[in-house]
């Protein structure tokens, strides 16, 4: 079954099915892909085995996929395939290079012509100024979701207020536990993230972060978001709820105000119903925004 959105959550063996001759799988020790010497480690209470060394190329390329991606910078054109480009002609190595990038060094990348540069860099310098959420979502900071993105850019206001919080000050922050609260410590502290964010903030700018409503149409109702809406992207559907007063949980608790339902919900239907939750349609969702809340 799906755990919260997308991830896979394994309820149950069925032995009965399995290959007689199958054997247990062993992880090997090491994987020369994790850079360092290659080894890999199982964190305690954890099922994910994970690379000691954590900045290895192949890391560090996914860290740039995530960086350019919708959740995040959103760069129109610069997927994967034209960051292994970028890379493979070691025309970036960090984040701010994204932004140092020549019309010239586009143009002598393969199936690149004036049309494409032209396209690339013009996606790119639409994203120099970047609200402060997606700015923290896209530093891959362990732990670090969308929401928990949200809920400390609500508090803190500015990347620099973020960078100097106490490990009190983030632990006391809203949706914010002990391990995320160390794990943002010591990112900011650490000396190599701080040379790539001071780069990186010498390119864009960041929007001023605009105080969310509190008397809107949803001011004191938590919305949980399931499956795929008919016409609303997710985004769009999560921005309307903030924008009215309103926020957004990824679990059904007790204290959840509605499921918003879109197409194979999953599990947090089931949750949703087991508890009692009120669940909504698109329609109906739009219906309370037009309708200040009541539909």
């Amino acid at each position: 079954q799906k755990a919260g959105d997308v991830i896979p959550d394994i309820i149950s063996v069925v032995q009965e099915l399995r290959d007689k001759k199958s054997k247990p799988y062993s992880f090997p020790k090491k994987i020369s892909a994790c850079g360092g010497d290659g080894s890999i480690e199982r964190i305690p209470g954890q099922a994910a085995w994970r690379c000691v060394a954590k900045n290895s190329f192949a890391q560090w390329k996914r860290k740039l996929y995530y960086f350019a991606s919708k959740s995040a910078f959103d760069i129109e054109g610069l997927g994967p395939k034209n960051i292994d480009l970028l890379l493979e002609h070691e025309l970036i190595a960090e984040y701010a290079d994204i932004f140092r990038l020549k019309k010239g060094d586009v143009l002598s990348l393969p199936r690149f012509a004036e049309k494409s540069a032209d396209k690339l860099l013009e996606g790119i310098e639409k994203k120099r100024r970047i609200e402060l959420p997606r700015l923290i979502i896209s530093l891959s900071i362990p732990q670090v979701g969308e929401e928990t993105a949200y809920d400390l850019a609500e508090k803190f206001r500015t990347i620099d207020a973020l960078q100097n919080a106490s490990l009190e000050d983030l632990s006391m922050t809203f949706g914010v536990g002990e391990v995320t609260a160390k794990s943002l410590y010591e990112w900011f502290r650490d000396a190599e993230h701080k040379l790539l964010l001071r780069h990186l903030l010498k390119e864009i700018s960041i929007l001023k972060m605009v105080k969310q409503a509190k008397s809107g149409v949803f001011s004191g109702k938590t919305f949980v978001l399931t499956g795929t809406l008919p016409t609303l992207s997710r985004d769009e559907a999560k921005e309307l709820v903030r924008r009215n007063g309103g926020e957004i949980s990824e679990s059904v608790s007790k204290e959840t105000s509605y499921v918003l339902l879109g197409e194979n919900a999953g599990s947090k239907l089931e949750k949703a119903q087991k508890l009692g939750a009120p669940t909504l349609s698109e329609k109906d969702f739009l219906k309370m925004a037009k309708n200040k809340g009541k539909y």
